[in-house]
């Protein structure tokens, strides 16, 4: 099954996986499996794959640590039986030696309510103001294969594949958004992954070279997130989705059908920090 137009402008203002500036009405995306790689694959790149001097340094890296970093790029893809194209490697070396939290610039939010329980916390509700994103929709077979392809376009886009020919820098999060089938249960094959951009580009975007890469304005959106660690795949979401719905109770200011995935953590933490967002109406 597939959505019609999911990051037409008009219809969707808060185009998918990174999505956070939209009326819940007109989000649409999908969820379903991934497979290139994305900055959930190189999660699982623990410390003994990845050296410590490569994913923290500063400097270029030498042909020598390039090979490497690549080779554990292209191990992780054949885990989903994908390969990492050649064109990779400037992107992933880029992403690689700025890999430190500092460069990473949070989406701005206002956090309304905050649910404990025992010290923990729950859930949590929050307002993302209206702000621009750059997004791509895919549709491949797998879940992991949509989020990955997706997220390789916009690494490209971040790492000088625009029209100003410099670095972005990374946002974070980056956000997944997943329409259900009519039976509410399943993912349909549409994903949308969306990447914000940083503050210093918001009034005046750069334009992508590549032409599945839409810059789009979304209005705000109020969301209610949930912290979850480690991968996402169709179950893990499925589980995360029904654990929330428990924790709510029946709720008809939520959308049921539409459902949003961030992503927080850098590549190469091996626990990840995921949410899971649900969208309120009218927001």
């Amino acid at each position: 099954m597939r959505s019609a137009t999911l990051c037409d402008p008009q219809r969707f203002k808060l185009c998918g996986a990174f999505v956070v500036s939209a009326a819940p009405q007109s989000l649409s995306v999908t969820l379903v499996r991934m497979a290139l790689i994305s900055i959930e694959d190189l999660a699982g790149l623990d410390d003994e794959q990845v050296d410590d001097d490569i994913t923290d340094s500063a400097e270029p890296m030498d042909e020598e640590e390039e090979d490497r970093m690549y080779a554990h790029w292209q191990a992780v893809g054949r885990t989903h039986h994908v390969s990492v194209p050649r064109e990779m490697r400037g992107p992933i070396q880029e992403m690689t030696r700025r890999n430190q939290t500092s460069e990473r610039e949070p989406v701005p939010s206002v956090t309304v309510s905050r649910h404990e329980k025992l010290g923990e916390v729950l859930y949590e509700e929050r307002v993302y103001p209206a702000g621009k994103w750059a997004c791509v929709s895919k549709a491949d077979t797998l879940y992991e294969q949509s989020i990955s392809n997706a997220f390789m376009k916009l690494m490209r886009f971040i790492c000088k594949e625009n029209s100003t020919g410099r670095y972005l820098g990374m946002t974070v999060p980056v956000v997944n958004e997943i329409t259900m089938a009519e039976d509410g249960t399943n993912f349909m094959k549409d994903v949308l992954t969306a990447y914000y951009l940083p503050a210093e580009f918001q009034a005046r975007p750069p334009e992508p070279t590549d032409p599945d890469i839409r810059i789009v304005h979304r209005d705000a959106i109020r969301v209610i997130a949930r912290v979850f660690y480690g991968t996402t795949t169709e179950e893990t979401i499925s589980r995360q989705i029904s654990i929330l719905w428990e924790l709510l109770g029946s709720s008809e200011d939520v959308l049921q059908d539409r459902y949003m995935v961030a992503v927080y953590e850098n590549p190469g933490v091996p626990q990840r920090r995921n949410e899971i967002w649900f969208i309120r109406r009218g927001s």
